[in-house]
């Protein structure tokens, strides 16, 4: 029986797309020629149609049952197609199968162009590497790269794995994971993912992540783990299906017994089949999925899309979600008449040039952002943990550091220190003070800054019904500053992940479907425990990535009002297809059981509205909510 079954299941393999283009052409070639009659031939045409395109239904009904007693649509097209032959109904018979196998083709390539856009990133994976040994330069196979290797990337090379860069200046090309359509420059300390190209110069970089653990392979991974199957709805058309092929076995017995007249049976069979019902379902999840990936989504989860439609709260996490997580100069303040707040800027950068401090860094990335910005030369240069730095600039020996610093440096300070950096501090922002050879000359207000599509994004949120809620770890000052710019009312400050997971789990005990959004490790409980977690897949950790349901890849978020619309949309189109599919159905078998309809036509009707239905469902693939 084994044997038997793999013989069936080899002569099943037709081959691809084109091939299964080429036989439908066929089929529907030998059909025209048994209506028309136009060539004399020894047997009907319409047997062409039969064996092309029905035997691979039945066998196919045929090893479910055998290996699995899986009673599917398949069951009930095979009944009908052997009825049809039976009673002399060959083109019948011919029609039906060409139509359920051209169905079946239009939800492939349905599904084909809904997966496109993600599939693309498996061809864009790396299949070699440049390393540098102490013999020279080797070429190998990406995945034989280890971590600590030294690897050499040439212009218009890709990436193979994720790594720093140790020497060489560049810019690089990261449409494919960030979806930026500029070249980012890039020099020695940068990182660099796998899949992106080096458009211009020459670098060599370390390995720091490879194989399975590479960016490119994480983003694989979660295109392989979208699976429209697991939606529980369409578990549900499944189990209708079942039911649809013994309510149909006993109404055709029973519309036999009564009227006498096989070919009422027979039509019964050809009408009953849940063909749309079963086909139309997942192929409007996967084309929602589709249209999702093209605006920065990877679903990881079949049944997310279908769970997101019933959120109506969503809570945010803040850094890295609705601000940058980066720090930045927002004010700098002199407190002396002896410096001007260019000159002070200045010297601050100069001083913390060799910092390794994020704040330091920070400080010097958004001075070398002006215009004619100079580094003055910084000798003595002194890092004290905890506290700040130190150099001599210019024969001053100056300061940039924190509260503590400079009351050892300059004494105890003032009170109008204090009161202008105040105004900062309640605003959230983090203060670098400043001293010049024992006396304060300002300071640096930094802050984590909003994106600017935020607002926006959240205000269409708030439109579609959804009630947005920030769960952050930050104090409540910039908790309050950031939920006050962007009209958030529902504000949690100082939390730690058990906290988010508690809250989270207080609105679900409410009846209130959650969905979580984040970026962190210490996001990842709650975004398991929401109803739906979606992480930001560009700047978040790996840990939160797997966690969530879906990614979002290029980190704009102002794309997520569009995500909930379309959730919702795919609901209604498959209900509306649901809806059609049973409707239509138990009107053909009414006129079936009263004669009126006959095999072929009901063959039509049927196989009609299951293409209605797989169309309808590919229209999600470009919708978008207007404006």
């Amino acid at each position: 029986m084994k044997r038997f079954i793999s013989k069936l299941e080899a002569f099943l393999e037709l081959g691809g797309t084109k091939k299964d283009i080429a036989l439908l052409v066929i089929s529907g070639v030998s059909l025209l020629l048994s209506i028309f009659n136009l060539i004399s031939l020894p047997f009907d045409p319409a047997w062409i149609a039969i064996i092309l395109c029905g035997i691979p239904i039945i066998l196919e009904a045929l090893i479910g049952l055998v290996t699995a007693f899986d009673i599917k649509a398949d069951v009930l097209v095979s009944l009908a197609l052997v009825a049809s032959v039976c009673i002399g109904e060959d083109f019948a018979a011919g029609e039906v199968a060409f139509i359920m196998q051209l169905g079946g083709l239009l939800e492939e390539l349905t599904v084909a162009k809904a997966r496109a856009g993600i599939e693309k990133l498996v061809r864009l994976t790396p299949r070699t590497a440049r390393i540098l040994t102490a013999e020279g330069e080797k070429i190998i196979s990406a995945e034989d790269v280890q971590v600590g290797d030294r690897i050499r990337v040439l212009p218009g090379e890709t990436v193979p794995v994720d790594g720093v860069i140790l020497s060489g200046q560049t810019s690089v090309n990261q449409a494919v994971m960030t979806g930026e359509s500029l070249p980012v420059d890039k020099a020695a300390g940068d990182e660099v993912s796998s899949g992106t190209v080096n458009q211009f110069g020459a670098f060599e970089m370390k390995a720091v992540k490879v194989g399975e653990d590479s960016s490119i392979q994480r983003m694989i991974r979660l295109v392989q783990s979208a699976d429209a199957g697991k939606a529980k709805i369409v578990g549900i058309a499944d189990r209708w299906a079942t039911w649809v092929v013994v309510i149909a076995l006993t109404a055709a017995f029973l519309t036999w017994l009564i009227s006498g007249e096989v070919i009422r049976a027979v039509t019964i069979l050809v009408v009953f089949c849940p063909c749309a019902m079963v086909l139309a379902t997942p192929t409007a999840i996967m084309a929602a999925i589709g249209n999702a990936t093209r605006h920065g989504f990877l679903v990881r989860e079949g049944d997310a899309l279908e769970r997101l439609a019933a959120v109506r709260r969503i809570a945010f996490d803040k850094t890295g979600t609705l601000t940058y997580g980066n720090p930045k100069v927002v004010a700098v303040k002199s407190l002396s008449d002896h410096w001007d707040t260019a000159a002070l800027f200045a010297y601050a950068a100069s001083a913390e040039q060799f910092s390794e401090h994020p704040l330091g860094k920070a400080v010097v990335r958004d001075f070398k952002a002006q215009e004619n910005a100079f580094l003055h030369p910084a000798d003595d240069f002194r890092m004290i943990p905890g506290q700040g730095v130190s150099a001599r600039i210019e024969g001053k020996k100056f300061l940039a550091g924190n509260e503590k610093m400079l009351e050892e440096a300059c004494g105890i300070l003032s009170d109008s220190v204090y009161v202008e950096a105040q105004e900062y501090l309640e605003k959230g922002c983090t203060i670098i003070y400043l001293a010049s050879d024992g006396v304060p000359a300002g300071f640096l207000a930094l802050a984590d800054t909003v994106r600017p599509e935020s607002a926006r994004m959240l205000s269409r949120l708030k439109a579609l019904g959804v009630r947005p809620v920030l769960l952050t770890g930050d104090h409540e000052n910039a908790a309050g500053a950031i939920a006050g710019d962007l009209g958030i009312d529902d504000v949690k400050a100082n939390c730690l992940p058990e906290d988010k997971l508690t809250l989270i789990g207080s609105f679900q005990a409410k009846g209130e479907a959650v969905c979580m959004i984040g970026d962190g490790i210490n996001d990842a409980p709650a975004l398991k425990k929401a109803d739906v977690g979606i992480a930001m897949g560009g700047v978040g950790s790996d840990i939160a990535v797997d966690a969530a349901d879906i990614a979002l890849v290029d980190d704009q978020v102002q794309e997520l009002p569009h995500l909930f619309a379309l959730s919702r949309r795919m609901m209604v189109t498959i209900k509306c297809n649901l809806s059609f599919s049973l409707g239509l159905n138990l009107l053909a078998i009414i006129l079936a059981i009263t004669g009126i309809l006959g095999p072929v036509a009901g063959a039509l009707v049927h196989n009609a509205g299951s293409v209605v239905v797989i169309i309808h469902s590919a229209l999600l693939l470009k919708w978008r909510k207007k404006e």
